[in-house]
């Protein structure tokens, strides 16, 4: 299984941090970590369990994965250039990774524009064949959004942390997205490909007020349910970098948004002309 991701200048780092961790990449038991850095205008440190991992990690950079033990690490986010992790910024924040387990670990700004960070974890369990997954990730301080499938709102209220996923046919689908509570499209609708075998997650970070909202796409491929379309990984810590993600994502941030409610539209449809 590979996990592509945007990331900057801090992917490096984190490579070579990982280099200096013991090799757990054929070890099925180990969890998988990423970091995604969405406090917008805040370069930052990043210390685990009160080593430095990430040094000088940029707003809008989505680093690792790194693969560790099962278990408990302390997380602590410093300003840039700190001494130690004895002033964080935001945390320490203790996660526990369990065995096997896939998680993105993010620092962003709750709804009211306060630092904080949210461990999520990535189901990377099997698709059927012929469909992916899409699970879009609020963590910007901005009000809540609505998905909009002819008009009406098939997801309602999607606020900050909170996610919404659903495993989709490999297809375009199209849709709208509008503020909570509204009808009008801030953006769509508009067409999103869907690819098999592929876990797409999309962040919406930054804040509304400031007008800095931007987005990270991190996919998570090798999620076919057929054993022979199993992409079973390389060696190494850190996947590569797939840049050509970054024109597509800053394009469709709303528009996968919408695509939950196409597909939550198509499926009932489906549903009830079986009924009939």
């Amino acid at each position: 299984m590979r996990t592509k991701l945007i990331t900057g200048a801090a992917l490096g780092t984190l490579a070579a941090f990982a280099v200096a961790t013991p090799a757990y990449a054929d070890n099925h038991e180990s969890a998988r970590l990423s970091v995604l850095h969405g406090v917008p205008d805040t370069p930052v440190d990043v210390y685990v369990d009160g080593a430095l991992t990430i040094d000088d990690f940029q707003p809008g950079d989505l680093a690792g994965p790194l693969e560790l033990p099962a278990g408990s690490y302390e997380v602590a986010i410093t300003a840039p250039d700190a001494a130690d992790a004895s002033s964080p910024v935001i945390g320490p924040v203790t996660i526990e990774l369990a065995a096997a387990g896939n998680y993105t670990a993010v620092a962003h700004l709750g709804e009211g524009a306060q630092p904080t960070a949210t461990l999520f974890t990535n189901d990377v369990s099997p698709t059927a064949a012929g469909e992916g997954r899409l699970t879009v990730r609020h963590t910007a301080a901005a009000p809540a959004v609505d998905i909009l499938a002819g008009g009406q709102a098939v997801v309602s209220g999607l606020t900050n942390p909170n996610e919404a996923s659903l495993n989709l046919p490999a297809s375009t689908v199209s849709a709208a997205v509008a503020l909570a509570g509204t009808t009008q499209p801030v953006i769509g609708p508009a067409d999103v490909s869907i690819e098999d075998g592929v876990h797409t997650l999309v962040y919406a970070w930054g804040s509304a007020e400031a007008g800095n909202l931007q987005l990270a796409v991190q996919t998570i491929d090798g999620l076919h349910s057929n054993p022979g379309g199993v992409n079973t990984g390389e060696a190494g810590l850190v996947a590569p970098v797939d840049d050509s993600v970054v024109p597509a994502a800053a394009a469709a941030l709303l528009a996968l948004l919408g695509s939950v409610a196409a597909a939550v539209v198509l499926h009932r449809r489906a549903a009830a002309t079986t009924e009939r």
